[in-house]
């Protein structure tokens, strides 16, 4: 029972965020579900795996909540969020297939490493002056091709590389924010099948897994953060959130290497 106290509690925590500042939640879910997978004595060598994979397959849930909260209040370019979104799906199944092929070492270092530039990004607060319009087809399709593989590989939504990208191109900012909470759907989606499929037939994974996808994980953590997702999204649109912003750069910081120590 305790486990799944400990599910709801991550979950909650990530639906605000996702709703708030746009994001999947990954770079706060992954390590505190790798603390708990844990101490729950699952596999060592297929925790960071199990827990990155079941953060993608809880922000399918999440991004929905976060999704239809944004788009109530008018706030999303969908014509942005569409033309990313074949190369969202190509490089969400890329970043997942070649986690099967390195070590957990590896893995931690790049997770580890997307969550740092990500939280560097959210401390510095950095808005890149409005200079163009968006690009076509083609070059689209380039920055959802690595928007989807940097997202996946930390089981984020692509808030810290859309938003930029989005302010950059002239999108007001609360308009970069319910878009990057739309652009989170199509990445949790490439990204879940493709750690199901990479784990696929794996005999060393606990039960009640499919892939790398821990199913315990994945509800308590959606039941919890399809009710605070809302509340984040509606805290966006009327909070001063700098300070906030601050505070939660160095927890990921703090996590992410807490994280990294344990697994290496």
């Amino acid at each position: 029972m305790e486990w799944w106290l400990g599910y709801v509690a991550i979950g909650a925590a990530v639906g605000f965020f996702a709703g708030l500042f746009g994001i999947g939640g990954g770079a706060i879910v992954v390590p505190l579900l790798v603390m708990l997978l844990e101490a729950q004595g699952l596999p060592r060598e297929y925790i960071l795996h199990l827990a990155v994979g079941s953060a993608m397959a809880s922000m399918l849930f999440t991004s929905l909540s976060s999704m239809r909260a944004h788009a109530m209040r008018g706030a999303v370019r969908w014509d942005l969020a569409l033309s990313l979104t074949p190369g969202i799906v190509a490089g969400g199944l890329l970043g997942s297939s070649i986690t099967a092929w390195i070590s957990r070492q590896t893995f931690a270092a790049l997770f580890a490493a997307i969550v740092f530039m990500a939280a560097t990004n959210i401390l510095l607060d950095r808005k890149p002056k409005p200079a163009r319009a968006l690009p076509g087809m083609t070059g689209s399709m380039l920055v959802g091709l690595v928007i989807g593989f940097a997202s996946t590989l930390a089981a984020m939504g692509g808030a810290f590389l859309t938003i930029p990208f989005a302010l950059y191109c002239n999108v007001p900012l609360l308009q970069a924010i319910g878009t990057a909470a739309i652009i989170g759907f199509p990445i949790a989606f490439a990204g879940s099948a493709g750690f199901i499929a990479s784990g696929w037939g794996h005999g060393g994974l606990p039960p009640h897994s499919i892939g790398y996808v821990y199913l315990p994980a994945v509800l308590g953590i959606t039941l919890a953060s399809v009710l605070t997702a809302p509340l984040g999204a509606a805290a966006a649109h009327r909070l001063p959130t700098r300070r906030l912003k601050r505070i939660f750069a160095l927890l990921l910081y703090w996590l992410a290497t807490k994280m990294l120590i344990s697994l290496w």
